[in-house]
């Protein structure tokens, strides 16, 4: 490793919330700092006939600005910024203009996509194809639906979310390649798929160029310089593993050959770690995505619905006036038995948003079973449905693989909740080793660090950093309980 010590800045942003983390890195040195934490807050707009759910891009946008200006007032020689955020969603743009507002994958809109790309191209061959999961949220399946409704005849370019912050800051157009492997148009060996997108009836024209993580996309444009007082020319602006869970697993201090891992933040991506993708009609049944990784590795990995199911819950319990907060809950819960039952975290019931808790119930009523009654109880049976679903897809992915799995780890927020890992060490009969908690702006700076000469070394080198200079907790099976 290099012997010098330099600062970035990453730009992470979650389907709830973002935060700009201020870093500083060296051989021996992971430091990193908030500068700024965010809420991610969606809105509806009526369209027609409906309430349309999108992203306030802008309102983030100037978050990060703020954000990225308290960094430069402390460290005017920055050498570079990171931009992550979560995949599928993207702006569609004319002429380097913004047509309006994202629209948010939990958008109901979704469903008339899937029928339109499954007409074309039946679900069998997608996965021959790329080795993409199936959800009803995919690009390529917005995509479809934009052409169908002239959204893309006025468009010229496409740029999926992180990409398009990249684009503010820069000027430059790109796609970074980790994140584009979750639109579904990409060839196997990672590029933009021109006979799908050719059948698909998209314009291959508004496709930018794809470039790996560590690439440098661009320096700040001049205009930028009032809000973000940088000496010079300002830092390099460097593309990153720009899909959140890539920039996460790349900060997993893990062997990859005997581990399996798990991103829990909104979502529990639940997986393993390949050199190469795994394109069985096995996978597809059971759903697992072959994902681009940083260096060109492979996530194999599942979506399990994640802390959403929390974060809902909690949002619902407020609004019905109850005084709760998350951490209460889940010592309360905690007291609590093992629930004799669990429901499945997985029901697409689950995915949009609305009364968490009443659909729960719901689940539970529909096979005569009771539902818990207060909302510490809920919030038992939710963590432990998520510790038997964690259990069962790491099961799952170390049966198609080959991997044999050791241990689990847990980075994002889930890694704080004491519960979830725990129960999922029991279940699974596995060792559970939690952290780090922001991993995903762990690895956005490593990745940034890299391309700037500060570190040097493949994934198993940045790893060792990071298990050298972060808390792991480890939760070994109290009471066994394998799924299946």
């Amino acid at each position: 490793m290099s012997g010098t010590t330099g600062t970035v800045a990453a730009v992470d942003l979650g389907a709830t919330s973002g935060r700009v983390m201020h870093a500083r890195v060296g051989a021996d040195t992971l430091e990193l700092t908030e500068a700024a934490r965010f809420l991610n807050t969606p809105v509806r707009v009526w369209e027609g006939e409906r309430a349309a759910l999108h992203w306030d891009v802008m309102g983030l946008f100037s978050s990060v600005l703020e954000g990225l200006g308290t960094v430069a007032r402390s460290d005017a020689a920055l050498a570079s910024i990171g931009v992550d955020a979560w995949a599928v969603d993207y702006g569609l743009l004319r002429g380097g203009r913004l047509l309006g507002e994202p629209y948010h994958y939990r958008d109901e809109r979704t469903a008339r996509g899937v029928d339109l790309v499954h007409a074309a191209v039946p679900p069998a061959e997608l996965y021959r194809e790329g080795g993409l999961q199936f959800l009803p949220f995919n690009s390529l399946y917005q995509l479809a639906l934009d052409a169908a409704d002239g959204a893309l005849a006025a468009a010229d370019r496409f740029l999926l979310i992180p990409d398009l912050i990249a684009y503010w800051l820069t000027g430059s157009q790109h796609a970074e390649r980790t994140n584009a492997s979750t639109t579904g148009l990409l060839t196997a060996d990672g590029a933009w798929n021109n006979a799908l997108i050719e059948r698909l009836g998209l314009p291959r024209t508004a496709f930018p160029e794809l470039v790996d993580a560590g690439t440098p996309v661009g320096r700040l444009l001049p205009s930028l310089g009032h809000d973000l007082p940088f000496a010079g020319a300002g830092p390099t602006v460097t593309a990153v593993g720009s899909h959140d869970t890539a920039s996460a697993v790349v900060a997993v201090p893990m062997d990859a050959s005997r581990a399996a891992y798990i991103s829990c933040g909104t979502w529990g991506l639940v997986g393993v770690e390949l050199e190469q993708r795994v394109l069985s009609e096995e996978g597809r049944a059971a759903n697992f995505t072959n994902e681009g990784g940083v260096d060109g590795r492979i996530r194999y990995l599942h979506n399990v619905m994640g802390l959403w199911l929390l974060s809902e819950s909690i949002r619902e319990w407020q609004r019905r006036g109850l005084h709760v907060d998350l951490p209460g809950l889940l010592a309360e819960a905690a007291e609590l038995p093992r629930p004799a039952e669990v429901f499945d975290a997985e029901d697409p019931r689950f995915l949009a948003p609305g009364d968490m808790p009443a659909r729960i119930t719901g689940w539970f009523e529909e096979r005569g079973l009771r539902a818990p009654a207060s909302p510490a109880g809920m919030v038992r049976v939710i963590v432990e449905s998520l510790a038997a679903a964690f259990a069962a897809t790491v099961q799952q992915a170390a049966a198609l693989t080959g991997v044999p799995v050791e241990a689990i780890h847990i980075v994002g927020g889930g890694a704080r909740n004491a519960l979830l890992c725990q129960a999922t060490a029991d279940r699974a009969g596995l060792p559970v080793l939690a952290g780090p908690v922001e991993a995903t702006a762990i690895g956005n700076v490593l990745v940034q660090a890299r391309a700037a000469g500060l570190l040097s070394g493949d994934l198993e080198t940045l790893r060792a950093l990071v298990a050298r200079t972060t808390p792991i907790v480890r939760y070994t099976p109290d009471r066994i309980l394998v799924h299946g």
